[in-house]
């Protein structure tokens, strides 16, 4: 009995070793540094529904991820965020945007960053603020798959789709 314990437990460490760090690990800086591209759609229960490319631009310096996202909505509009991720412990960045109240804070956990951040989604004096909950998710092929609820005052008001792939 031990010897096949023994035996699974050598196996299972072997065919872990064996895939590919990526698909073990995510690090952000790692996977964004260079150029990427995504798409998605943002569907809210007010009746938008919004689909969208995205062309992504990262960089890493060592301690921060500056990343461009330039946005291609299909109804021909355009946008550009940049989020700048610093990395402050190995499974942990703090992240800020020009639309994002505060700061978001992303914490890894093996192939899954979470994080969750407040957004002003009409700048100026009339302001709408909600809260974004992401998920990102390394797959098996090596894209990465965000899944997002979007809440105002704690109850659901969208949902947002990503799926990015590295060039």
């Amino acid at each position: 009995m031990r010897h096949r314990l023994l035996f699974v437990s050598v196996l299972a460490t072997a065919l872990v070793s064996a895939l590919p760090t990526a698909a073990r690990e995510l690090r952000l800086e790692e996977f964004f540094s260079g150029h990427s591209n995504a798409v998605g759609r943002f569907q809210a229960i007010n009746g938008v529904d919004r689909s969208f490319k995205v062309g992504l631009t990262g960089r890493w310096d060592g301690m921060m991820l500056t990343l461009r996202e330039d946005f291609h909505y299909a109804d021909g509009e355009r946008d550009r965020k940049t989020w700048r991720f610093t990395k402050i412990a190995p499974d942990r960045y703090i992240g800020i945007r020009e639309d994002v109240v505060g700061q978001a804070m992303v914490k890894i956990d093996g192939d899954v960053a979470r994080y969750s951040y407040l957004v002003d989604l009409a700048p100026g004096p009339k302001r709408n603020i909600v809260r974004f909950h992401d998920t990102l998710r390394l797959q098996p092929d090596g894209t990465l798959l965000n899944t997002a609820w979007v809440t105002k005052f704690a109850f659901p008001v969208a949902r947002v789709r990503v799926s990015f792939t590295r060039q």
